[in-house]
């Protein structure tokens, strides 16, 4: 498959909501990246349903929605309904991963597992054929605009490997401080959806940035 971009609407100019959606909307860019979090999970609380389903009346692209909060499955109902296509929870957050996937794909939606720079891939091993999406964090899960992790370039090529060797169809998700400095390098390494916020949304002109990521992805 082509690679994928998905802007981050987290880097989004809340004030102009619908502007920086219609922007992805025409731009080239592959889905909507938003990530659900409560203050508890990580230390930052972003948007909740209300704000998803404005979005979700605007934009013309799938909906790849990040949960980075305690307790997902007490959502994932209401998720499916707002038409999320990607459902992402992650590993340290579910005592039943393989539970929360198969409620995730009941409702419709692919099941995504994200999972935080410390965590081994190997956790992923006896689950891998179950999971549609694998979001390696390439930064540390809260906020917006830090510093790519270098040694991520090495989970990825870990995680393809761990894919490789089951027959998996999964897709690797790179998120966090992806630019077009470091884009070419993760797709080499094995990443299909490069998430990009900052990079997309602090640029002089979004559309131009999402369309030179998409190039050099493909």
């Amino acid at each position: 498959m082509d690679k994928l971009i998905a802007p981050s609407i987290l880097s989004a100019d809340f004030g102009n909501l619908e502007r920086d959606c219609k922007i992805i909307n025409d731009s080239d860019a592959d889905w909507f990246h938003i990530d659900i979090m409560d203050g508890v999970f990580v230390p930052n609380i972003s948007f909740g349903m209300p704000v998803l389903k404005s979005i979700k009346s605007i934009a013309k692209k799938p909906l790849d929605v990040h949960l980075m909060i305690v307790e997902p499955n007490r959502y994932i109902k209401k998720f499916a309904k707002l038409n999320s296509h990607v459902l992402t929870v992650h590993l340290e957050a579910c005592t039943h991963l393989h539970r929360t996937i198969q409620e995730i794909k009941n409702e419709g939606m692919k099941a995504g597992v994200a999972l935080n720079p410390h965590t081994p891939v190997s956790n992923l091993e006896g689950i891998i054929n179950e999971i549609d999406l694998v979001c390696l964090m390439s930064v540390n899960p809260g906020f917006g605009g830090q510093s790519f992790i270098e040694t991520t370039y090495n989970k990825i090529k870990e995680l393809k490997k761990v894919i490789l060797s089951n027959k998996a169809s999964t897709k690797i998700e790179v998120d966090g401080g992806v630019t077009d400095k470091n884009a070419e390098e993760l797709i080499k390494a094995g990443a299909d959806i490069l998430v990009a916020g900052s990079f997309v949304f602090k640029s002089k002109n979004p559309r131009e940035t999402i369309k030179s990521l998409k190039k050099i992805a493909n």
